[in-house]
């Protein structure tokens, strides 16, 4: 027996279904494609930033009078300088789990007084490890009296981390009424109007070179996410890909095969 020919009427529904599937499927490849590229778009931002990072360390250092001559040191974050001066000691501070080598422990930050001139920067000098049986004492830390030269990249303030239930303003303050050194961040504005000094608050120095002083100072490199947005730019990539594979398979190979099979059965009949 010969099927009968299906008629217009009859495919009409099924042409509209199918436009609006291909509709469908077209915009969210389009949209799944365009976040993949900017995602690769942000990585490249990202590498490029590293890239400029690496080459500001590779700099010559900049001496005393051209760091006290900055007053705008956003171009010359991550330069070598160095730099002369006394530690003030009492004012030191331990910013709480900080970590290196996986390992939790205090990063230690001294203001540093600049030899003939009324300016104070924040030196982030090291990393010293926890006492795990005392959280309160501290590391054996040597910090050398008199005039001292400091070799350090210039860096932004240190970085916060997250403190759940604080305000903000609670972040910057001493645990007990400036009784303990320990914070678990520290703020360059709230310092310097707390301990009176002449500090600058819009950059700070960090010490580079082998461990002294009870001190290491491997420092992690700046988190830039780049394994973020390739990982991000993976998935969105994916999707498209399952996109086009799941359109194919419903829009042509599936349709097909029921065609075929009921071919098959109509002229088995």
């Amino acid at each position: 027996m010969t099927p009968e020919p299906v008629s217009s009427a009859a495919r009409a529904p099924g042409r509209v279904r199918f436009l609006l599937v291909t509709l469908a499927a077209a915009l969210t490849l389009a949209a799944t494609v365009s976040l993949g590229r900017w995602q690769l778009s942000r990585a490249a931002q990202k590498e490029a930033l590293q890239a400029e990072i690496e080459a500001q360390k590779q700099k010559p250092p900049l001496d005393q009078a051209e760091f006290l001559a900055l007053e705008a040191p956003a171009g010359a974050l991550h330069r070598p300088v160095r730099l002369r001066g006394l530690w003030l000691t009492p004012q030191t501070v331990y910013l709480d789990n900080r970590q290196m080598h996986g390992v939790p422990g205090f990063y230690v930050l001294t203001p540093f007084a600049l030899e003939g001139s009324d300016q104070t920067v924040m030196v982030q000098r090291g990393w010293v490890q926890r006492n795990f049986n005392d959280r309160m004492q501290l590391g054996a830390v040597q910090t050398p009296p008199g005039i001292v030269e400091v070799t350090g990249l210039i860096e932004p303030p240190p970085g916060h981390l997250f403190e759940l239930g604080k305000p903000a303003a609670a972040a910057s303050a001493p645990e007990a009424q400036g009784s303990s050194p320990i914070r678990q961040n520290l703020d360059l504005e709230a310092f310097r109007a707390e301990t009176k000094l002449p500090l600058r608050t819009d950059v700070s120095l960090q010490q580079v070179g082998p461990a002294s002083e009870g001190l290491q100072r491997d420092w992690p490199a700046p988190a830039l996410g780049l394994e973020k947005h390739y990982g991000y730019a993976f998935q969105w990539f994916g999707l498209s890909a399952l996109v086009v594979i799941l359109y194919v398979w419903f829009q042509f190979i599936a349709p097909l095969r029921r065609s075929r099979r009921r071919t098959h059965d109509a002229s088995s009949l």
